[in-house]
């Protein structure tokens, strides 16, 4: 016989499987529209109001899963820069020196396509002195900056690859690579198109791997 209270049941965990998928989904949906504002307005531009306005939700929706203006904003600085990390996966000291830089510029120009309003979003915080990303910078992203310059060396130490000072070598890939996003405009109007497209981005990837990869001497 059952003892328990009737009020006792067993959790249906389906239910509670849908409820954090919903969560999930909430929280993307978001993080997307908070994108969007912060990129358009700035962090001081940009409000709760409008966040949950482009996001089409209630703007309590905003406070019950982040919080504040500042700890939304610091999710999604958190977020792109796990996007930025993720681009290096292919550089390890197996890979086949080509081939790995070849898929790291792809990967970047990719996001710059993609994603334009984060790369934007993500130099802005830069250009305000990374008040929110310093400790990030200074940690995990020269840590991994200082791990992959280390596979380069080895590379390098090999006769694999030409010679070069191999941070130097990813802050020249940013830039040639986010400057797709972060200048869209500029390329555009120099361009003369209504937006840049798979063209322009074709172009782009192909110029950036042959000034890399010849620059390396790992491609004529």
């Amino acid at each position: 016989m059952d003892h328990r209270p009737p009020d006792h049941r067993p959790l249906d965990h389906r239910l509670l499987g849908r409820r954090a998928q919903q969560r999930q989904q909430r929280r993307a949906q978001i993080l997307a529209a908070a994108e969007q504002v912060f990129a358009a307005a700035g962090f001081e531009g940009a409000s709760m109001a409008a966040i949950a306005g482009a996001a089409g939700l209630p703007k309590a929706n905003l406070h019950y899963y982040f919080g504040t203006k500042e700890a939304l904003y610091a999710a999604l600085l958190e977020e792109l820069l796990q996007l930025w990390l993720s681009a290096t996966e292919a550089i390890r000291p197996e890979s086949e020196p080509a081939a790995a830089l070849e898929a790291y510029i792809r990967a970047k120009m990719a996001w710059s396509r993609r994603r334009p309003q984060a790369s934007k979003l993500f130099a802005n915080e830069v250009l305000r002195g990374a008040p929110l990303l310093s400790a990030h910078l200074a940690g995990g992203l020269r840590e991994l900056v200082e791990a992959k310059s280390a596979v380069l060396r080895g590379w390098m130490a090999e006769g694999r690859m030409a010679a070069v000072e191999p941070r130097h070598l990813f802050f020249a890939i940013w830039a040639m690579t986010q400057t797709y996003a972060d200048f869209e405009t500029q390329i555009r109007l120099v361009l003369d198109v209504p937006a840049l497209g798979e063209a322009e981005f074709e172009a782009g990837v192909a110029t950036v791997l042959r000034l890399v990869l010849g620059g390396l001497a790992l491609r004529a």
